[in-house]
């Protein structure tokens, strides 16, 4: 099964995150939480998830994934501050590998310069950025494009989200 590296720090999305990891694990994929540093705790920003953080940005290589997960919230927007965070999802994008990202996740892809020439979908307030970047951006619950990517606007979207990542991951 997949080992699907997971991007993360406070403010995220709880059940954007929440939601996905339980999907993918219960589907036998291993999901490893990444952030500046290993062993500590982030709080989503409904304050209903905290998560343990597995392994910081500086202990991992982006090839011993096979899949990047990005939950949205404001934990992408903060990530994309720095460039270990922006070079890890770049990575993902150009080798073709599979890369998950729901909400404002895509801001991270954005800042990645990885957008151009794809299909994709974020939030509403980030859905122009993703045009700016070069992405078509689709006002649809889940777009996946080139077999590697997919992407969805929101929380409600997160069952065909779930859905599409999986089906990616096979």
């Amino acid at each position: 099964m997949a080992k699907i590296a997971t991007v993360i720090t406070d403010s995220f999305e709880d059940v954007e995150y929440t939601d996905p990891a339980k999907a993918f694990k219960e589907a036998g994929h291993e999901v490893t939480t990444i952030e500046f540093e290993a062993g500590k705790s982030v709080t989503g920003k409904q304050g209903e998830a905290t998560v343990s953080i597995d392994k910081g940005i500086d202990d991992v290589k982006p090839e011993n994934f096979d899949a990047l997960f990005i939950p949205g919230g404001g934990s992408p927007d903060n990530l994309r501050a720095d460039d270990r965070f922006v070079n890890f999802a770049k990575h993902f994008m150009a080798e073709k590998k599979p890369v998950l990202a729901i909400c404002h996740g895509p801001q991270l892809l954005i800042t990645a310069k990885t957008l151009e020439g794809r299909k994709a979908t974020g939030y509403k307030s980030i859905q122009v950025d993703m045009e700016y970047a070069g992405a078509t951006v689709e006002d649809k619950e889940v777009v996946v494009c080139q077999d590697q990517l997919v992407t969805s606007r929101q929380p409600d979207d997160i069952p065909a989200f779930i859905d599409e990542s999986l089906k990616l991951m096979k």
